[in-house]
């Protein structure tokens, strides 16, 4: 017997797709709208509200109603109710401005949703980011006059001037940011604002490292060190997030050691260094600068060290070779490096080519060592000899440190000059001379020669005091001079002190167009992880550990660090006679080795 059903076109519809099999209703947008055309970001969002107001036009509930409605949480969605709103109010005789402080450098934009009012038409508003309050308080130029101290649009618009809607929400961006100054250009207008709320863009991934000792400033310059390269861990691993935003190869490596001591393995150094790689055919120099192609291959040295992909070091191989034979036949018949394309270390030596020939010599010296450890690891022979014969020839030229920090430094993780005499330079004047990139290398090089109280010192001094100028990351450049009488980042200007952001620096960084979140001033937190910690990566993939804390004048420090198989946990504790005790945890398959 047969059973016939009739079924109406919608009835047939629903019964088709409930039992014809699950790909409709499983199908993505992605693949049924937009047919594979859409990539998702692998950034996340998320919203903050401003902590503080700032400075306000009027203070007198005039023109500037209900600011601190600002500061309140928001549902994100708007009502037809003009309640609980702030009101801005532009006349003849005055602008209605706030200006907000979002309590940390993050990177992102901004939204900003609108009430209801009478008038339908948008209202015209500008919008100042700032990494700085006299940032957020300052005009754009065009960068064309050097030296003048006005903010610029340069590689991320900061300045802006865009309608708002008459109910409703826009959102724009994105920058390094932490302070926002929003004016009603609109005379005779009035704004009502229920929320203006930063939207924080940043990859959602654990701090797995961490340190913890008896000095809180220590703690607060390691914190400070993993939050700035975070913020630069974007689509690729940045510089900065106000500029450049770029991947700059030579950046990437102390970035690329921070990375490895607080957040592990992470994809997008690879997804970088390969940026680096395909977009520099050989022989060009990455980033026009030899010096950072040398840099490239001592980043993989590290983190294959760290991590232990054996894999992505094999795809390196080709290139790697090609640009160590390159960088081979830099070197003249006395051993002196004669590197071409940009010569070039940090800013502050710049514009001593006798000192850059110092460090791109040690520089060359420390790359070959790196080439011969990944051609070991590749038991690659040809690329063996080659390294070998580069360090033996390279070993021949002893160039000066022209009692610079910077050459100093180099010279000696080369193994070029003495730990002991580099430390003669670098300690002198403590702080003073040191800087946000090359400080990581001094520091290195004092651990060398076993100062490790003293380089400590230097960290709280020199990184310390960007906290104390209100720093909530650590800047592209820091003169240390001229923390003295500095208004710091998060007050307004006071012309009778100097502005820390608008005055000082040099080159790239002159006024404004300073860069107060550059990833590669973080050094302190990978430094303190390995010699104060003493947590040292001995074999590839972190599988050999050595234990060898240094406490210094501290009574307890304290962490962890990622390794591929695990959470690796320290604790050490100062004893009677400065014994230290410590307590390790270490994962399954990960050899400690501990220092007597």
């Amino acid at each position: 017997m047969m059973l016939k059903i009739l079924l109406s076109p919608i009835v047939l519809i629903l019964f088709l797709i409930t039992f014809t099999g699950n790909s409709y209703s499983q199908s993505s947008l992605n693949d049924k709208v937009f047919s594979g055309q859409l990539f998702k970001d692998e950034i996340t969002r998320a919203y903050l509200y401003p902590s503080k107001i700032i400075w306000q036009s009027d203070t007198l509930g005039m023109n500037v109603i209900s600011p601190e409605v600002l500061l309140s949480p928001y549902k994100g969605q708007l009502t037809t109710s003009s309640e609980g709103m702030s009101v801005l109010k532009s006349d003849s005789n005055m602008i209605a401005s706030v200006l907000l402080d979002y309590g940390k450098e993050l990177y992102g934009g901004i939204e900003i949703s609108a009430g209801i009012r009478s008038d339908k038409n948008p209202v015209k508003v500008r919008i100042r980011l700032g990494e700085s309050v006299t940032e957020a308080m300052s005009d754009c130029n065009d960068n064309s006059h050097p030296g003048m101290s006005s903010a610029t649009n340069d590689h991320s618009l900061r300045d802006y001037t865009l309608e708002i809607p008459w109910l409703g929400t826009v959102e724009i961006g994105n920058s390094g940011f932490r302070f926002v100054r929003i004016d009603l250009i609109d005379k005779g207008a009035e704004l009502p604002i229920r929320s203006i709320r930063a939207i924080a863009r940043f990859r959602d991934i654990p701090y797995l490292g961490s340190f913890h000792s008896s000095s809180e400033r220590l703690n607060k310059i390691w914190e400070t060190g993993a939050y700035t390269v975070h913020l630069n861990m974007q689509e690729y691993l940045w510089d900065g997030i106000k500029r450049d935003r770029l991947v700059w190869l030579g950046d990437v490596h102390p970035e690329v050691m921070t990375i490895n001591n607080v957040f592990g393995d992470q994809e997008v150094v690879r997804k970088s260094l390969d940026f680096g790689r395909d977009t520099t055919p050989l022989p060009g120099w990455m980033n026009g600068m030899s010096s950072y192609s040398l840099w490239w291959i001592i980043t993989h040295r590290d983190f294959y060290l760290y991590n232990g992909d054996l894999e992505y070091l094999r795809e390196q191989q080709q290139y790697l070779t090609g640009l160590i034979n390159q960088i081979k036949s830099k070197i003249d018949s006395t051993g002196k490096e004669n590197l071409d394309g940009g010569r070039f270390l940090d800013w502050p030596t710049s514009e001593n080519p006798e000192v850059i020939h110092s460090g791109l010599q040690a520089l060359m010296l420390i790359t070959m060592k790196a080439g011969k450890d990944i051609a070991e690891w590749l038991n690659d022979d040809e690329l063996e000899k080659t390294c070998i014969e580069s360090i033996r020839k390279l070993e021949k030229h002893t160039p000066s440190t022209h009692q610079n920090k910077q050459a100093a430094a180099l010279l000696a993780i080369a193994g070029i000059l003495s730990s002991e005499d580099a430390s003669n330079i670098l300690l002198k004047g403590g702080a003073n001379n040191f800087a946000t990139f090359y400080g990581y290398y001094m520091l290195e090089a004092l651990a060398l020669d076993g100062k490790y109280n003293e380089a400590m010192q230097i960290i709280s001094d020199y990184w310390g005091a960007m906290l104390d100028l209100g720093a909530t990351t650590f800047w592209e450049n820091f003169n240390y001079d001229e923390k003295h009488n500095a208004v710091p980042i998060d007050q307004l200007p006071d012309e009778s002190k100097f502005n820390i952001h608008s005055d000082g620096g040099n080159h790239c960084y002159i006024g404004l167009r300073a860069s107060l979140c550059h990833g590669w001033a973080s050094g302190p937190t990978s430094w303190l992880t390995r010699h104060v910690l003493g947590i040292q990566v001995i074999e590839p993939g972190s599988k050999v550990i050595r234990i060898s804390p240094n406490l210094g004048d501290l009574d307890f420090a304290e962490g962890s660090f990622p390794t591929p198989l695990g959470i690796i946990k320290v604790k050490h504790v100062k004893q009677a006679g400065e014994k230290i005790e410590s307590e390790i945890e270490a994962p399954e398959g990960v050899i400690i080795k501990i220092d007597d």
